[in-house]
């Protein structure tokens, strides 16, 4: 990519720039100007993730440094190969404008058109001033969100979502630590942020795993090159009573690029070369997603003791399991602890039988993932191989963990593979 203007050109550019309905623009535009033919139907061009939004950003640094007939010339190619670009085509047509008179604003259109088009408008602002601030206001380098403590190497990737940023990051896990890869604008739910129940148009916070990868021949249009669901209600939703499902990252239909910054019923929705890229990088059921209001970056040597203080609760919880010793067990759950459907007061005999069985016998913890959210709680997301000492493999588990006061305590538990 291309580098960026300083923060200070880009201020102007948000000042001076808008969005014009670009079909409005152009009939506004010069008389002598004719409208182009319409292009015989070509091939769709190959498209790289992120491509489209760096030529957008590239017209943006022309028209701060004075450049308008290069800039022209760059909408007008952006648009002919992406006619569905709303908001390429919209600063297309104001840079039309600016050949017969000075624009004065973005969107420079009649006060009747601006009136009928206003949402549109408001939206194609929103998401231009979004696109340019998530482009300045990058993560300090080598840093990572707070959320992501440690990352068993069966994840290959993660990927982190700030919605007051509409923006995905996406991570490669690698024998150094995460490494951000890419980043791409995203649209989220109608209402923001904050999913509480079904049908309230609202995009779910907290720490998710993509469950599968639809196949975009078996979808409708609308979900564009394919969907990846991910795991909400998780556990933790469950427990407060958060209710709704089929939450996806998906794609956009074929008459969008994108969509607005709030947009969806709920599901993240990227443009289709951006979700392509995701759907060819990531694997099902390992690939962690943080949905965050707002992502804190930190360096990853900051999160090492928080790592350790956990990792000592997990090694105390495998040391009761392996002592055999019913009421020490006990003590790690909560009192509205469930695993498989069932309370800690059904699951208690089958530990005992469990713990009767395996006396004696260590566990090994292999693969350890910790993730951690905070909201009105402390809560852990971690995930482990369960090894019995002689045996080669084990169950891999799924465990949610509450702060209570200084202690840490399950309560939920689940086998996933």
């Amino acid at each position: 990519m291309n580098p960026l203007p300083s923060p200070k050109k880009l201020a102007r550019l948000l000042l001076v720039l808008g969005c014009a309905a670009s079909l409005l623009a152009v009939a506004h535009a010069a008389p002598h100007r004719k409208a182009a033919p319409a292009p015989a139907p070509a091939p769709a061009p190959q498209v790289r993730d992120g491509e489209t939004e760096a030529r957008l950003i590239e017209i943006y640094k022309l028209i701060g440094q004075a450049q308008s007939r290069a800039a022209l010339a760059k909408a007008e190619a952006l648009v002919r190969e992406h006619p569905n670009f709303q908001l390429a085509q919209l600063v297309y047509g104001d840079l039309l404008m600016a050949q017969q008179r000075p624009v004065r604003s973005f969107g420079d259109v009649s006060d009747t058109a601006a009136q009928s088009g206003a949402q549109m408008l408001a939206e194609l602002r929103e998401e231009s001033q979004l696109r340019i601030r998530a482009l300045r206001e990058r993560p300090p380098a080598n840093s990572i969100p707070a959320q992501f403590l440690q990352l068993s190497p069966r994840s290959k990737h993660a990927i982190a979502i700030d919605t007051s940023r509409a923006r995905l990051y996406l991570f490669a896990n690698e024998p150094t630590g995460l490494k951000l890869i890419a980043d791409y604008y995203i649209s989220v739910g109608k209402l923001g942020v904050e999913k509480t129940e079904e049908g309230d148009l609202r995009t779910p916070l907290g720490v998710y795993y993509v469950t599968s990868n639809l196949d975009p021949k078996s979808l409708k249009d609308f979900y564009g090159a394919g969907a990846l669901p991910i795991n909400y209600p998780n556990p933790y939703d469950a427990r407060r009573g958060k209710t709704g499902r089929g939450i996806w990252l998906h794609g956009t239909p074929p008459s969008q690029f994108s969509r607005a910054p709030k947009a969806t019923d709920g599901c993240v929705v990227l443009a289709n070369p951006d979700l392509q890229r995701i759907i060819r990088t990531v694997e099902v059921r390992t690939t962690p997603v943080v949905i965050a209001p707002s992502l804190r970056w930190v360096a990853p040597n900051s999160v090492t003791t928080d790592t350790r203080r956990f990792a000592d609760v997990l090694q105390a919880w495998r040391a009761a399991k392996a002592s055999g010793d019913l009421e020490r067990m006990l003590s790690f759950y909560t009192p509205d602890f469930t695993i498989s459907g069932k309370s800690i007061a059904d699951w208690t005999p089958l530990l005992k039988v469990e713990l009767n069985r395996a006396r004696g016998k260590d566990i090994e913890l292999k693969d350890l993932s910790f993730l951690r959210w905070t909201d009105s709680a402390d809560t852990m997301v971690v995930t482990f191989g369960e090894v019995p000492t002689g045996a080669r493999t084990g169950p891999v588990k799924r465990q949610y963990w509450v702060r209570q006061g200084p202690h840490w305590k399950i309560f939920f538990e689940g086998v996933i593979g």
